[in-house]
């Protein structure tokens, strides 16, 4: 089968692209709370072992499944393998936020198709999972392997891609169809962090005079006001990081560092013993989360070597984590793209067929899975429908035709990869 003829075949069949991308909509699968995809991935295996895929599912947590499903070529020594990646997860909705319809019925009017999750990422993985059965169903043979990971916990940073990795579901070559409004784009990489000031000894509220003037004797500090001289230390080095870093694709000053949230004190009659700042942190593709937050480190440990109280009681950190859930932190890896890499030149040929026009390529202003994938040494781009103004908003949304020239082109790709004939 030609492009021509599969292109045809994805536009006689797009009431059923769509019926699918709506049916995991109304799986209602916000992250926060989590803990509720299980239904929504026993239809994903069910449906994808319907057409020859074989399938490893496990719990990442408990009602929180992975889904990895394979189905092999038929020259899997030989040729290029694909990996298509997405999370079923999507972002958590308020009682109160006003929709025009629920955010899980997955309503369709005015050319876009309506829905919490339908930017950020149940367009694109459900046009990975229609294609899947496309290909089988059109008896359409490809020569390397064709695997897709349906994942949790993206949302909260959970990391399901990272497992899937580690049980050694990999590929040649893989594609994040996460939110890009069909641009091929990486990363920057992102780490949370806890800074913490504590006291060793607890005062009462009434002492705090003897505390701050002259002869008073209590040689003691409010952990609050402690931390305020901390975050001004962070605040120049962000502006220090703006002026000496940079990198292609993104604009001056992306090297952040935010002061997210923060806790303090027990008590009004107390004088606060112990301060903690969550803070977010954003980096370039050729950093690391190690050297960032080690920067970070020196930064703040150095400050509070200039005072007295600070330098006697210097502040702790804790960096990242598993689950924002679980652990309140998080890290997403960078996902730099190596201009050399053998799928670019047919990824923006495939685009090109479809749309009409030349691929966009730049880096990401979020944070994907995508990282996991780089740091498991699998080559890959985020590649997928869905605007980013629309991804976590109320009345969330997708353009319908985006989503079918979408389809078309990842289509074409996978026909033109997956027959690739590997290096030698």
């Amino acid at each position: 089968m030609d492009t021509f003829q599969l292109h045809e075949a994805i536009d006689r069949r797009q009431d059923e692209l769509l019926e699918l991308v709506q049916t995991l909509i109304q799986f209602e699968t916000p992250s926060p709370p989590a803990r509720n995809t299980a239904d929504a991935q026993q239809y994903i295996a069910s449906y994808l072992a319907n057409y020859g895929f074989s399938i490893d599912t496990w719990d990442v947590y408990p009602g929180d499944p992975n889904v990895v499903a394979t189905k092999h070529g038929s020259k899997s020594e030989s040729y290029q393998s694909l990996l298509l990646n997405g999370h079923i997860d999507v972002a958590a909705v308020e009682e109160d936020e006003p929709w025009t319809t629920p955010p899980f019925s997955a309503s369709i009017r005015h050319g876009y198709l309506y829905g919490r999750g339908a930017a950020d990422m149940k367009g694109g993985l459900g046009t990975s999972l229609f294609l899947l059965k496309l290909f089988d169903e059109l008896n359409i043979k490809l020569g390397g392997d064709l695997l897709l990971h349906s994942v949790v916990g993206e949302e909260v940073g959970e990391a399901g891609t990272k497992q899937c990795l580690e049980r050694g579901h990999t590929a040649d070559f893989a594609i994040v169809c996460d939110t890009s409004d069909c641009h091929m784009q990486g990363q920057g990489g992102v780490i949370t962090g806890w800074i913490t000031v504590k006291s060793p000894t607890t005062h009462h509220d009434g002492t705090r005079r003897q505390m701050i003037h002259a002869g008073g004797g209590v040689h003691g500090a409010s952990a609050i006001e402690k931390m305020m001289t901390l975050i001004e230390s962070l605040q120049v080095l962000e502006r220090h990081w703006a002026v000496t870093k940079s990198h292609p694709g993104f604009p001056a000053g992306t090297t952040t560092i935010n002061p997210a949230v923060i806790e303090g004190g027990r008590h009004p009659a107390f004088i606060a013993d112990e301060c903690s700042l969550w803070i977010t942190v954003h980096y370039y593709p050729n950093e690391s989360h190690e050297t960032v937050t080690a920067e970070i480190e020196e930064a703040v440990l150095a400050r509070a070597q200039s005072d007295p109280w600070l330098k006697e009681h210097p502040p702790t950190f804790r960096w990242g984590g598993t689950s924002m859930i679980e652990d309140r932190g998080e890290i997403f890896p960078a996902l730099p793209i190596d201009p050399h890499w053998e799928a670019l030149p047919p990824l923006r040929d495939a685009h090109r067929q479809a749309f009409g026009t030349a691929l966009k390529e730049g880096m990401s202003t979020s944070v994907t899975d995508g990282g996991w994938l780089a740091e498991g040494g699998v080559p890959a781009v985020i590649y997928g429908p869905g605007q980013m103004k629309h991804a976590h908003s109320v009345d969330e949304r997708i353009r319908i035709d985006d989503l079918l020239t979408y389809t078309k082109s990842l289509a074409t790709f996978i026909l033109t990869w997956c027959n690739t004939k590997k290096e030698t």
